[in-house]
């Protein structure tokens, strides 16, 4: 999709190279990477793939039902007692074995265009799966993008945290060695600082654990083994801080054609459309051909064979001068054979081929039934579109909203920071000096601190919100 393209194309772009030694226990990871093995793993994904690929067979099955349908039956018998011959259809009481063969074909040349429109309707179907397994890939890239950059920005603010105890143990063994030396003049100056050094650890191993949460919320959403020795791979996001060029109904009007979860509603309403027309297509009458060639076979099947001639009185006479003369004529002589199986194969073979006219009268009315619930998805289908499209806008409206406040706090704290960190260098060097409390340096330094912070968390804000706004 050319949305999420852009997307991953602005965040590689963004990405710092840098070339690093790697051992087994410390990789550096990028986000593309991640995303690659989220999608990879994450099964909701694996199961959009499966729906999808069900919604093709049916596809592939609409379209093939347009074909003829071939069906061949072999019938097998053991026969006993009194039973019909099938090779003469008189009765007979023996025992014997029949078989029959049938090779039948049937196209239907018209059924109300159901066929068609069913294909029409499986096909947008396909199309809306193939959209839901996107948008699933498209929520899971978003959520390890907010999960990647959440990690980062833990570990810009440790490193921060960091600094703070590193200038907090700079001013306690400044201090240490003034007191050694009896030239701190405010005692109280010491502990000052080493409670503020006692904030700074604290914050520092909150800090961490927080880094550590974020790598384990990171890893459970690319589905791989907790390991805290994970690095990633920093991304720049100093000068990204800014508005889009968009408003907000641009940007929605430019979400209404892309996103996929959109095009699948739509995909989806169509679909429905199609399926009342299939469903009013069984209302009409159906047209087929048919055709098929039969065959049988009996064990009891016998044919007369010729053996020979004789000279048989026929029991008549004729006067003759000489006296009564017995008649006699020739009379053949023939024995009953079985017919093989291969002969009745051929000779038993019959085809058959005509027209067949079906047309629904009554049929406990389900197919007007089924006419009245397919209207009813399609209309619920059109709310689900259109549910789609009005939470669509109040997301757009909310990320356009987050991002403007996101990106005015920015600059707001982009400007405290400056005038913290001089109000903090004056401060030290005041405080050095011996011109100033403890109590105003410790303000000083904390101002600085927050106000760093802020800017950190800013910044990925305004980052983040910018990357929803993409999507």
């Amino acid at each position: 999709m050319r949305y999420f393209n852009f997307i991953f194309f602005s965040l590689i772009g963004l990405s710092a190279i840098k070339t690093q030694a790697q051992t087994q226990t410390d990789t550096l990871t990028t986000i593309r990477q991640c995303i690659d093995i989220a999608i990879k793993n994450n099964l909701v994904v694996k199961q959009s793939d499966l729906d999808m690929q069900r919604l093709r067979v049916s596809y592939i099955q609409a379209k093939e039902n347009m074909l003829p349908s071939l069906n061949g039956q072999v019938d097998h018998s053991i026969n006993s007692g009194r039973s019909v011959n099938p090779f003469t259809n008189s009765y007979v009481t023996q025992s014997y074995t029949s078989g029959n063969y049938s090779l039948n074909a049937n196209l239907t040349l018209f059924s109300g265009l159901q066929n068609l429109n069913a294909i029409k309707q499986t096909s947008l179907a396909y199309q809306a799966g193939k959209m839901d397994f996107q948008q699933a890939k498209d929520q899971v890239t978003i959520n390890v993008i907010t999960a990647y950059l959440l990690v980062l920005d833990n570990a810009e603010l440790l490193t921060q945290a960091y600094n703070q105890l590193d200038v907090s143990k700079k001013q306690v063994e400044r201090l240490e060695i003034l007191e050694k030396d009896g030239a701190n003049k405010l005692p109280s100056d010491l502990y000052d600082l080493k409670g503020t050094q006692g904030d700074n650890q604290l914050n520092l191993v909150n800090t961490k654990n927080t880094l550590e949460a974020s790598k384990l919320s990171l890893m459970q959403i690319l589905n791989i083994p907790y390991n805290r020795n994970l690095k990633l791979e920093p991304v720049s996001v100093r000068d990204v801080a800014k508005q889009t060029d968009e408003n907000a109904d641009q940007i929605y009007s430019t979400a209404l054609e892309q996103l996929a979860y959109v095009k699948a509603a739509e995909l989806r309403r169509q679909s429905a459309e199609k399926g009342v027309k299939v469903a009013k297509g069984a209302l009409s009458p159906s047209i087929s051909l048919f055709g098929g060639v039969f065959t049988n076979y009996s064990s009891a099947a016998q044919t007369s064979v010729f053996r020979d001639s004789s000279t048989v009185n026929t029991g008549n006479y004729v006067n003759t001068p000489a006296g009564k003369q017995s008649v006699y004529t020739t009379q053949a002589n023939f024995d009953n054979k079985n017919i093989g199986y291969y002969d009745q194969f051929k000779n038993n073979y019959s085809t058959q081929f005509g027209v067949s006219l079906r047309v629904p009268i009554l049929n406990y009315f389900q197919n007007k039934n089924k006419v009245k619930l397919a209207k009813l998805d399609y209309q619920e289908s059109k709310y689900i579109e259109e549910n789609t499209k009005i939470v669509l806008r109040q997301n757009v409206e909310q990320a356009y909203l987050n991002m403007t406040s996101a990106y005015n706090r920015y600059n707001v704290l982009v400007d405290q920071v400056k005038a913290y960190a001089e109000s903090f260098r004056t401060a030290e060097i005041r405080f050095n000096a011996g011109v100033l409390t403890s109590v105003d340096f410790v303000v000083a330094k904390n101002n600085l601190d927050k106000a760093n912070i802020n800017l950190i968390n800013a910044r990925y804000d305004c980052f983040i919100y910018n990357k929803v706004l993409d999507y």
